[in-house]
């Protein structure tokens, strides 16, 4: 069977239909059409949000510090790989660069996607866990970090047409109290709307 590897690329991030308090982060294949969904928690998905929108919070994240503690001791993240699904489980590794040797750190994918994102490194998986997920499709009971297909919730879609409704001013004052909650995913909804205005 082929390990090739296949680079990823974040392509979604919205609330999970199955799952409540879950996101769901969807990668695809670069130069191709397959898809591998996983149900991430809420705080891993606000942690990916920040970092995809720009978002600078007043202090650093969880995954901003690992990010400034590896650079400080020179080391670089040069991928993410998700290397194995086992019973809808997706494992993955950081596989980084000291100046000495190249050292592989076992993640959760969540983890790993948070970081990677952070340090701009590609993402890859192997042919045969794409091909996988592809064959089986949407997993009936799924577990976080697991197989799901992602597709965005009624509820998820109420608040985007609340915004629209909402003066500039307005939308500026729920931006200021929303990231001062650290409601990062719904931070980025509001600022995609301001960013629609301008």
């Amino acid at each position: 069977m082929s390990r090739r590897k296949i680079e990823l690329e974040i392509m979604a991030l919205s609330h999970s239909v199955t799952q409540s308090h879950s996101y769901a982060v969807v990668l695809t294949e670069v130069n191709g059409t397959r898809k591998l969904p996983i149900v991430i928690g809420s705080a891993e998905a606000q942690a990916i949000a920040v970092a995809l929108e720009n978002i600078h919070t007043g202090r650093p994240l969880t995954h901003d510090l690992m990010k400034n503690m590896m650079m400080a001791f020179n080391i670089e993240l040069k991928e993410v790989l998700i290397h194995r699904l086992h019973e809808g489980i997706f494992y993955a590794k950081l596989i980084c660069q000291s100046p000495y040797e190249t050292i592989e750190i076992d993640s959760r994918t969540s983890d790993a996607l948070a970081i990677a994102v952070r340090f701009g490194a590609p993402i890859f998986t192997y042919d045969p866990i794409l091909n996988a997920v592809t064959a089986s499709g949407e997993n009936d009971s799924p577990q976080p970090e697991s197989m799901q297909q992602a597709s965005a919730s009624s509820s998820e879609s109420e608040p985007s047409n609340e915004l629209a409704t909402m003066s500039l001013a307005d939308l500026n004052t729920l931006l200021d109290d929303v990231l001062e909650r650290e409601d990062y995913i719904f931070a980025a909804r509001i600022r995609d709307e301001i960013n629609k205005r301008r």
